[in-house]
């Protein structure tokens, strides 16, 4: 070493810390890489995403050989340190303590630091990269890395914390997945975003919260005139609707429209007609998961069904249409109710009371309990445990109303105050 001019030796640790820094990065990158991301380039045929998915699947293996490289190194350079301090100072006492603050300093900031940060940076870019470097570096040191392996497993079953047999990051719950979508930005549409969130959303929605409430349900009565009949198929918005006689309880089935329309049009339109054309209807349990229903509709080939309480009554309805704008949103419709909510210049809107509260949730921004009451007539009702007078005011969980008008025992229409808006007061 002593024949060797201080200027190699000097370029020999400088490329020694380099290597250093390759491996510490190595590590950092690989480790911190977005493994959904490799497999999904893999799966596309990127050979360096095809190496780096092999490596991360030997995790041991693949520490093994970036450690016994940055280890080596390290040890070298220190050595080396050592000969050049005491080739520069000769035998002075505090030449070795200079060289070790010097190696240790030049390891820090050359070898860990600064690589680690560049590999935390751009995992996803180094990883694929990298990896046609450890992939020979690990078979040509296999039988080293085979051997210290024997001493690291044998250590690991002695404190019980060996990897379990095919063991792999534990994939990502609902909830991290929702984060994830939150989280992309500019990667995912805001469209496309809001619709990946619904579908979240919908694992804690059953089809009472979506349902069309039972008073609200348009229904022909067979027991009407047949003009009354007539008069209200002319104008109804709805191709398929529900058939009771006499009690609206007393549902005896659905009609489809359209295979009335030829008779209507002829002038051959009467009660046995339309009996004719009647088909049973679809019950569905009002604890029935939206997803579930959604599988249920595809299997029984239905498109509406009545949801039913655990007495057999009816509470409400629900169709398929009401299941894909849970996931989509509204569609662009001419029904009477189908206008959106938005606040007005005072920072209030008035609304009529059996809107769903999930409905004012999400396009009026609120965070009313869903955990009771579907309706804001429900929950007025079940906060105040009375049939408020118009005029009555309340604040639930920091919203605002005022009651505007009660009729046949329920709350009809509502002004709300936007949160915002009553906290300035």
């Amino acid at each position: 070493m002593d024949e060797i001019p201080l200027a190699e030796q000097i370029g020999a640790l400088a490329i020694l810390l380099v290597f250093s820094g390759f491996f510490s990065m190595a590590e950092t990158a690989m480790m911190a890489s977005n493994r959904h991301r490799l497999r999904h380039s893999a799966k596309n045929g990127n050979r360096g995403a095809i190496l780096a998915v092999a490596l991360l699947g030997k995790t041991d293996k693949l520490l093994g050989v970036i450690l016994l490289g940055n280890t080596l190194i390290n040890s070298a350079a220190a050595m080396l340190t050592g000969h050049i301090a005491l080739a520069t100072f000769g035998e002075e006492k505090w030449a070795l303590e200079a060289g070790t603050l010097f190696i240790t300093f030049c390891l820090l900031v050359f070898s860990e630091i600064t690589p680690k940060v560049v590999g935390a940076t751009h995992p996803d870019w180094l990883t694929p990269r990298i990896s046609f470097i450890l992939a020979p570096l690990l078979r040509i040191a296999f039988p080293v890395i085979w051997f210290v392996n024997l001493f690291v497993t044998a250590l690991l079953k002695l404190l019980h914390l060996q990897p379990k047999p095919g063991h792999e990051p534990a994939h990502l719950s609902p909830d991290e997945l929702r984060s994830l979508v939150l989280e992309s930005g500019q990667f995912i549409p805001q469209r496309h975003r809001s619709i990946l969130i619904n579908l979240f959303d919908l694992e804690h929605v059953a089809v009472d919260d979506i349902m069309t409430p039972r008073g609200e349900i348009e229904a022909i009565d067979i027991a009407a005139p047949i003009e009354t009949i007539r008069q209200q198929l002319a104008t109804s918005y709805h191709t398929r609707l529900p058939v009771f006689e006499g009690d609206p309880g007393n549902v005896v089935g659905i009609l489809h429209q359209r295979r009335l329309l030829a008779g209507i049009i002829g002038g051959e339109f009467d009660i046995d007609a339309l009996r004719q054309h009647l088909v049973a209807p679809y019950y569905i349990p009002a604890a029935t998961q939206v997803y579930e229903q959604l599988r249920y509709f595809q299997e029984n080939r239905q498109r509406l069904g009545l949801v039913v309480d655990e007495y057999g009554e009816i509470e409400g309805l629900v169709t398929l249409e009401d299941i894909i704008e849970e996931i989509i949103g509204k569609f662009t419709t001419n029904l009477p109710d189908g206008e959106a909510l938005e606040w007005g210049s005072a920072d209030s809107v008035l609304v009529d009371g059996g809107r769903s509260l999930r409905q004012l949730n999400r396009q009026l921004g609120l965070k009313l309990p869903l955990d009771g009451p579907k309706t804001l007539n429900g929950l007025l009702l079940d906060y105040l445990e009375d049939i408020p007078e118009a005029g009555v005011s309340v604040r639930i969980d920091g919203v605002r109303m005022e009651i505007v008008q009660t009729e046949n025992r329920k709350v009809k229409r509502v002004c709300i105050m936007r949160p915002s808006a009553t906290q300035r007061l």
